[in-house]
């Protein structure tokens, strides 16, 4: 034992004195060639800007933790940090509420935005959120969006809307349709007040129509999941409008974003042909390859990791492909997820290797920057504020109004009907996702971006009230 012991304190003894001698030997060349290296700098005609950060011994302890603090990546962890702990803090209020833990991280978002912190307290909101570091929020909140529509693809059934075709898909088409004519009608009135400049008026009110029109998918399905009403009938028949809702919606946005960058007929037909020859290849060509993979991967309960590698490789591949051709990586993201197998246990183990980080980590961050974007100090004028109250009235009367009699006209219950307006009248993530994509894009300014957060707020925060009244009335 002492032998080895022994042994030990030699070997490290032996190459610490080693180590120790050769850093003193650098020091003496350092020295004794300081002035020929600075008149090598002070003469060269080539200067490095990109050098890595050095840490000045002559600096006192605290002047170097000022300056780390300042790096990139601390802001950024520090960023997250604040908005993890605000959105879990306001989700948690919310609870309280009775709301859904979304509306609570959107409310965060715009807490920790120029409309509240960055108005009482600018000085802290510039050290927290400096402009410059904006993109790497923006980079992170768009990859989690991209994991997040990934889940939401994998997590529709397209079986319930071939189920459930008639009635499904007649209130959904009537519940985007509709809205989608107020929107349109609407941007008529608007435009030369709220539009930005350059802007068409055919891309500004393609963009205000579908904003109108959007249903939340993920959050009807936490809302009705947590009233017991997923396995109901009036349960089946709404998600199944909001899924085939969403399917329709996500088209038109396509549609309209490569109308929007096109600029042109022509250009906008070479990129709705070049969407179709993609959804061909992605349902006839990749979907059934991939049903045969993980058929043939699947070991018993779980899934290999080259299976997994697979299907994180067509999810990027779908997502880059649709950005290149002119619609959006989300869009990309949402088909790839669709076409994954069908097989269950797939999809279960899949989307719990995602989801946590998505909706926990990532989406916080979406909501956060959601909330630097919009300024409600913005509307800062009787007209505004009236045309605020105006779109909100437009858009509930829009998509509850017009869910409401449709689903009456198909047969359905005053009851039901109207638990169905209520539902798909909820906007939350999706709606934020499509007006960051107009914003993106400039067809949106700030002040109409900002209005339409706030009509995104309202809708999603009535849907739980509504709900509670229908029931109230009808039992009573």
């Amino acid at each position: 034992m002492i032998k080895k012991v022994a042994t030990y304190i030699i070997i490290i003894g032996a190459f610490v004195l080693l180590i120790g001698f050769i850093l003193e030997a650098g020091n003496k060349i350092v020295r004794t060639n300081k002035i020929e290296l600075v008149r090598k700098t002070d003469n060269s005609t080539f200067t490095d800007k990109a050098k890595p950060v050095v840490i000045n011994s002559d600096e006192s302890v605290f002047r170097q933790l000022t300056n780390n603090i300042k790096y990139p990546i601390s802001i950024l962890m520090l960023q997250v940090i604040i908005i993890l702990f605000a959105s879990k803090l306001f989700g948690i209020a919310m609870k309280m509420f009775g709301q859904q833990t979304v509306v609570g991280e959107i409310i965060a978002g715009i807490f920790l935005g120029p409309s509240i912190l960055g108005w009482l307290f600018p000085d802290l909101s510039a050290l927290i959120f400096p402009r410059e570091s904006l993109i790497s929020l923006q980079f992170l909140s768009q990859i989690g969006l991209a994991f997040f529509m990934f889940v939401i693809g994998m997590e529709l059934d397209i079986s319930k809307i071939k189920n459930k075709t008639q009635d499904a898909v007649i209130i959904s088409h009537a519940s985007i349709i509709f809205p989608f004519f107020l929107g349109a009608c609407l941007s008529y009135f608007i435009f030369l007040d709220l539009a930005p400049q350059n802007v068409s008026f055919v891309s500004f009110t393609l963009f205000l129509g579908i904003a109108m029109s959007i249903t939340a998918f993920p959050v009807l399905a936490r809302i009705l999941k947590e009233r017991g009403l997923t396995r109901t009938p009036l349960g089946v028949l709404t998600i199944t409008c909001a899924a085939a809702d969403d399917v329709t919606a996500w088209c038109l946005l396509a549609a309209v974003i490569a109308i929007v960058k096109a600029g042109s007929i022509v250009s906008a037909l070479f990129t709705i042909g070049l969407t179709v020859v993609y959804l061909v290849l992605m349902f006839i060509v990749l979907k059934p390859w991939l049903q045969k993979s993980s058929e043939k991967h699947m070991i018993g309960e779980s899934i290999d990791k080259t299976t997994i590698a697979i299907s994180f490789f067509v999810l990027l591949l779908s997502a880059y492909f649709t950005e290149i051709i002119g619609i959006h990586a989300l869009f990309g993201a949402f088909i790839a997820g669709v076409i994954m197998p069908d097989n269950v246990r797939f999809k279960t183990i899949l989307i719990d290797k995602i989801e946590d980080v998505s909706t926990i980590l990532l989406l916080p961050i979406f909501f956060a920057f959601t909330g630097l974007r919009t300024q409600i100090g913005l509307i800062n004028t009787g007209y505004l504020w009236s045309l605020c109250g105006l779109i909100i009235l437009v858009a509930i009367t829009g998509k509850f109004g017009g869910s409401t009699l449709t689903a009456k006209i198909v047969g359905r219950s005053w009851k039901d009907s109207l638990s169905i307006g209520a539902l798909m009248n909820t906007r939350g993530l999706m709606e934020l996702v499509v007006l960051n994509i107009g914003y993106d894009l400039g067809v949106l300014g700030p002040e109409i971006f900002s209005i339409m957060v706030l009509m995104a707020l309202c809708t999603t925060f009535l849907t739980g009230p509504l709900l509670d009244l229908i029931n109230f009335i009808f039992k009573k």
